[in-house]
Protein backbone atom coordinates (compact mmCIF):
# COMPACT_ATOMS: atom_id res chain seq x y z
CA UNK A 1 0.00 0.00 0.00
CA UNK A 2 2.72 2.05 0.45
CA UNK A 3 3.48 2.88 -3.12
CA UNK A 4 -0.15 3.30 -3.91
CA UNK A 5 -0.42 5.57 -0.90
CA UNK A 6 3.02 7.45 -2.09
CA UNK A 7 2.12 7.43 -5.69
CA UNK A 8 -1.57 9.15 -4.39
CA UNK A 9 -0.08 11.63 -2.76
CA UNK A 10 2.56 12.41 -5.16
CA UNK A 11 -0.24 12.95 -7.41
CA UNK A 12 -2.31 15.10 -5.26
CA UNK A 13 0.79 16.97 -5.13
CA UNK A 14 1.56 17.28 -8.33
CA UNK A 15 -2.30 18.40 -8.94
CA UNK A 16 -1.74 21.13 -6.32
CA UNK A 17 1.87 22.04 -7.77
CA UNK A 18 0.02 22.38 -11.68
CA UNK A 19 -3.19 24.19 -10.31
CA UNK A 20 -0.67 26.49 -7.71
CA UNK A 21 1.32 26.99 -11.26
CA UNK A 22 -1.24 27.76 -13.05
CA UNK A 23 -3.09 30.30 -10.84
CA UNK A 24 -0.32 32.31 -9.91
CA UNK A 25 3.06 31.24 -11.26
CA UNK A 26 1.20 31.01 -14.85
CA UNK A 27 -0.49 34.13 -15.96
CA UNK A 28 2.60 36.79 -14.75
CA UNK A 29 5.05 34.68 -16.44
CA UNK A 30 2.45 34.67 -20.21
CA UNK A 31 1.84 38.40 -19.08
CA UNK A 32 5.42 39.22 -19.36
CA UNK A 33 6.31 37.24 -22.31
CA UNK A 34 3.28 38.64 -23.98
CA UNK A 35 4.25 42.15 -22.97
CA UNK A 36 7.60 41.27 -24.22
CA UNK A 37 6.48 40.28 -28.00
CA UNK A 38 4.56 43.39 -27.69
CA UNK A 39 7.46 45.55 -27.39
CA UNK A 40 9.75 43.48 -29.81
CA UNK A 41 6.33 44.08 -32.08
CA UNK A 42 6.55 48.11 -31.77
CA UNK A 43 10.26 48.04 -31.70
CA UNK A 44 10.49 46.49 -35.44
CA UNK A 45 7.55 48.47 -36.52
CA UNK A 46 9.22 51.56 -35.39
CA UNK A 47 12.59 50.34 -37.12
CA UNK A 48 10.57 49.45 -40.22
CA UNK A 49 8.57 52.96 -40.24
CA UNK A 50 12.26 54.79 -39.22
CA UNK A 51 13.71 52.70 -42.56
CA UNK A 52 10.42 54.31 -44.68
CA UNK A 53 10.99 58.06 -43.35
CA UNK A 54 14.75 57.63 -43.94
CA UNK A 55 13.53 56.52 -47.57
CA UNK A 56 11.57 59.46 -47.82
CA UNK A 57 13.98 61.42 -46.45
CA UNK A 58 16.34 60.52 -48.72
CA UNK A 59 14.35 60.98 -51.77
CA UNK A 60 13.24 64.50 -50.82
CA UNK A 61 17.25 65.30 -50.21
CA UNK A 62 18.01 64.28 -53.73
CA UNK A 63 14.89 66.50 -55.04
CA UNK A 64 16.20 69.18 -53.50
CA UNK A 65 20.00 68.66 -54.27
CA UNK A 66 18.86 68.10 -57.73
CA UNK A 67 16.92 71.07 -57.63
CA UNK A 68 19.97 73.38 -55.95
CA UNK A 69 22.25 71.78 -59.05
CA UNK A 70 19.83 73.11 -61.59
CA UNK A 71 19.58 76.53 -60.25
CA UNK A 72 23.30 76.67 -59.96
CA UNK A 73 23.93 75.77 -63.63
CA UNK A 74 21.18 78.18 -64.16
CA UNK A 75 22.80 81.42 -62.29
CA UNK A 76 26.33 80.12 -63.68
CA UNK A 77 24.93 80.11 -67.20
CA UNK A 78 23.22 83.53 -66.32
CA UNK A 79 26.83 84.95 -64.73
CA UNK A 80 28.42 83.85 -67.44
CA UNK A 81 25.97 85.45 -70.49
CA UNK A 82 25.83 88.73 -68.70
CA UNK A 83 29.77 88.58 -68.45
CA UNK A 84 29.75 87.98 -71.84
CA UNK A 85 27.16 91.14 -72.70
CA UNK A 86 29.16 92.71 -70.52
CA UNK A 87 32.74 92.30 -72.57
CA UNK A 88 30.81 92.94 -75.95
CA UNK A 89 29.46 96.19 -74.65
CA UNK A 90 32.76 97.03 -73.34
CA UNK A 91 34.07 96.24 -76.65
CA UNK A 92 31.64 98.36 -78.39
CA UNK A 93 32.47 101.54 -76.44
CA UNK A 94 36.41 101.16 -76.40
CA UNK A 95 35.49 100.86 -80.32
CA UNK A 96 33.16 103.74 -80.27
CA UNK A 97 35.95 105.65 -77.93
CA UNK A 98 38.99 104.84 -80.44
CA UNK A 99 36.97 105.77 -83.73
CA UNK A 100 36.11 109.13 -81.77
CA UNK A 101 40.01 109.53 -80.84
CA UNK A 102 40.93 108.64 -84.76
CA UNK A 103 38.32 111.25 -85.58
CA UNK A 104 39.58 113.59 -83.05
CA UNK A 105 43.39 113.31 -84.18
CA UNK A 106 42.53 113.29 -87.85
CA UNK A 107 40.84 116.55 -87.71
CA UNK A 108 43.27 118.01 -85.17
CA UNK A 109 46.15 116.99 -88.33
CA UNK A 110 43.81 118.85 -90.67
CA UNK A 111 43.43 121.65 -88.74
CA UNK A 112 47.37 121.69 -88.52
CA UNK A 113 47.89 121.01 -91.81
CA UNK A 114 45.83 123.70 -92.72
CA UNK A 115 47.59 126.48 -90.39
CA UNK A 116 51.14 125.45 -91.60
CA UNK A 117 49.51 125.95 -94.76
CA UNK A 118 48.01 129.55 -94.30
CA UNK A 119 51.90 130.11 -92.46
CA UNK A 120 53.98 129.07 -95.55
CA UNK A 121 51.22 130.89 -97.90
CA UNK A 122 51.92 134.09 -95.74
CA UNK A 123 55.93 133.67 -95.41
CA UNK A 124 55.89 133.15 -99.73
CA UNK A 125 53.99 135.92 -99.83
CA UNK A 126 56.28 137.95 -97.65
CA UNK A 127 59.07 136.65 -99.52
CA UNK A 128 57.60 137.39 -102.94
CA UNK A 129 57.12 140.75 -101.27
CA UNK A 130 60.92 141.46 -100.42
CA UNK A 131 61.87 139.67 -103.82
CA UNK A 132 59.61 142.25 -106.14
CA UNK A 133 60.96 145.15 -103.48
CA UNK A 134 64.23 144.03 -104.40
CA UNK A 135 63.74 143.81 -108.08
CA UNK A 136 61.86 147.55 -108.14
CA UNK A 137 64.83 148.73 -106.00
CA UNK A 138 67.48 148.23 -107.87
CA UNK A 139 68.03 148.85 -111.73
CA UNK A 140 65.92 146.90 -114.21
CA UNK A 141 68.84 144.31 -115.82
CA UNK A 142 67.88 140.50 -116.62
CA UNK A 143 70.79 139.15 -115.41
CA UNK A 144 70.40 140.47 -111.64
CA UNK A 145 66.60 139.71 -112.25
CA UNK A 146 67.46 136.16 -112.58
CA UNK A 147 70.12 135.95 -109.96
CA UNK A 148 67.29 137.14 -107.36
CA UNK A 149 65.11 134.60 -108.86
CA UNK A 150 67.24 131.81 -108.14
CA UNK A 151 68.30 133.17 -104.72
CA UNK A 152 64.22 133.27 -104.30
CA UNK A 153 63.66 129.90 -105.53
CA UNK A 154 66.45 128.75 -102.93
CA UNK A 155 64.67 130.48 -100.92
CA UNK A 156 61.32 129.12 -101.13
Amino acid sequence: MSINATLIIQMIVFAILVWFTMRFVWPPLTAALDERAKKIAEGLSAADKAKSDLAVANQRVEQQLSAARDDAAKRLADAERLAQQLVEEAKSRASDEGAKIIAAAKAEAEQEAVKARETLREQVAGLAVKGAEAILRREVNPAVHAELLSRLKTEL
